[in-house]
């Protein structure tokens, strides 16, 4: 009987992995720093994981009914391609969900990983009972997840939310930029952390984004600078998020997103912006909101569905 699925949450710094019962309940999970080498090391990376959590767990294979893995990359709907990827190694020339279904013998679905959280939040968070509502994701990178109307929008090409290539922040006629993206260069954790190595003089160049945030509890001036420069940026991608969707919440989540200190900086600024009043607040699934959307999607597409089938599927599986 195949009674288990499997989420995994792909992230540019640390790969998530998660064993699930088809009712939701989590059975095991694991946690490793991405293998960065190249699409097959990912691959590998994923299905070693993915066995070791069900070995771990005692589960046969032949009970895992299959997979969904977020990835912080655009997910073409009709070929699985992926675009739209800075952060993850080239995975242009390789067919992801294939490749790795192969590897571990049970179907293998991708999508956005924001996309992943904003679902979600819709039904296990801050989301449940909001039509229309943002999930902005800082972490490595920067995206958000738009949910119009009570649905999840995807855009004409599947690029919507991708707000990291808004032209604010670092210089967004620079080519390099337009690459990566001007805000995620200013405000994705590995813009933060280079800032701040700029400003050291390269001497912090090992220094991570969380370790920038622990040098700036601690006093350090120029990580605060950095710090407060980052929140500034996304309160401007806030602000024009504001006056094009109009949402009634604003739900932070990621590595950074889900800091209580960076929220409350980029309200602040937001404040400064605008005379609207806006719900800005951090989500209450933490670092498990792309797992738990994960997790949703693999249920779905094992019985046949999608993620627009049943907007209660959410809720009632994973409660």
């Amino acid at each position: 009987m195949s009674d288990h699925v499997l989420g995994a949450d792909l992230g540019g710094s640390n790969v998530r992995v998660l064993l699930s019962e088809v009712s939701g309940r989590p059975v095991a999970e694991a946690e490793a720093v991405t293998d960065r080498r190249d699409a097959e090391a990912v691959v590998a990376q994923l299905a070693v994981m993915a066995r070791d959590l069900a070995d771990t767990a005692g589960i046969a294979w032949a009970r895992v009914a299959g997979m969904a893995v977020g990835v912080p990359a655009v997910v073409d709907g009709a070929g699985g391609e992926l675009r739209l990827a800075p952060n993850l190694p080239p995975v242009d020339e390789l067919d992801l969900a294939t490749t790795l279904g192969e590897r571990v013998g049970v179907p293998v679905t991708l999508d956005n990983d924001v996309n992943m959280a904003t679902l979600a939040e819709q039904h296990r968070g801050l989301g449940i009972g909001v039509s229309d509502f943002v999930f902005v994701a800082v972490g490595t990178g920067v995206g958000m997840g738009i949910i119009a109307s009570g649905r999840l929008q995807r855009g004409a090409h599947g690029a919507a939310g991708e707000i990291g290539f808004l032209p604010v922040g670092d210089d967004p006629f620079d080519r390099a930029n337009q690459q990566q993206g001007s805000l995620e260069a200013a405000a994705g954790g590995v813009g933060v952390a280079r800032r701040y190595a700029s400003l050291k003089g390269g001497e912090a160049a090992e220094v991570s984004a969380r370790d920038v945030y622990t040098r700036a509890a601690a006093g350090d001036l120029d990580a605060r600078s950095v710090i407060d420069h980052q929140a500034k940026t996304v309160a401007l991608a806030v602000v024009s998020t504001l006056s094009v969707l109009d949402p009634a919440l604003v739900v932070f989540g990621g590595g950074i997103g889900s800091r209580q200190d960076f929220v409350e900086r980029v309200r602040a600024y937001v404040a400064q912006l605008t005379l609207r009043s806006l719900p800005i607040a951090v989500s209450p699934l933490g670092a498990r909101a792309g797992l738990i959307g994960a997790i949703e999607l693999a249920c779905r597409q094992g019985n046949g569905g999608s993620t627009q089938d049943d907007p209660g599927t959410l809720r009632r599986t994973l409660a």
